[in-house]
Parts: C-alpha cells; sequence; structure tokens
C-alpha cells in the first residue's frame, strides 16, 4: 500500500525520507527500502502516510 502511494504520488524513498524528518520521525532511505521490501513496518507506517499526505485508507473497494 504505501509503496503504491509513493509510486502514485511521484515520491522517491529518499523524498519520503526527508518528509519524514519533517515531522521527527529518524528514517534513512535505505532502512525505508529494506522494510518496504520486507514488508515489515510498524507505527512508522501510518507517519509515512501522513508524511506524504495521506488522509484517509482504503482497505477495500464497496
Amino acid at each position: 500500500m504505501l509503496k503504491a502511494e509513493l509510486k502514485r504520488r511521484n515520491i522517491s524513498y529518499a523524498d519520503l525520507a526527508s518528509r519524514l524528518a519533517v515531522i521527527g520521525v529518524s528514517e534513512s532511505e535505505p532502512s525505508i527500502r529494506n522494510k518496504i521490501a520486507r514488508g515489515k513496518f510498524t507505527a512508522v507506517f501510518f507517519q509515512c502516510m501522513e508524511a506524504i499526505g495521506v488522509s484517509t485508507l482504503r482497505l477495500r473497494d464497496d
């Protein structure tokens, strides 16, 4: 979901790292890349979504 949103918004992992820093979250570009590749995120996932401007998450289409 995060990878799709980044692609949809044309945001790189480096851009995401910078945006996270603005809201006080320290994540490096390689760290973000590894977490996305493993599919392992903690609450940082929600902070990533906030950092790229996602205000709602839709888990299924009705």
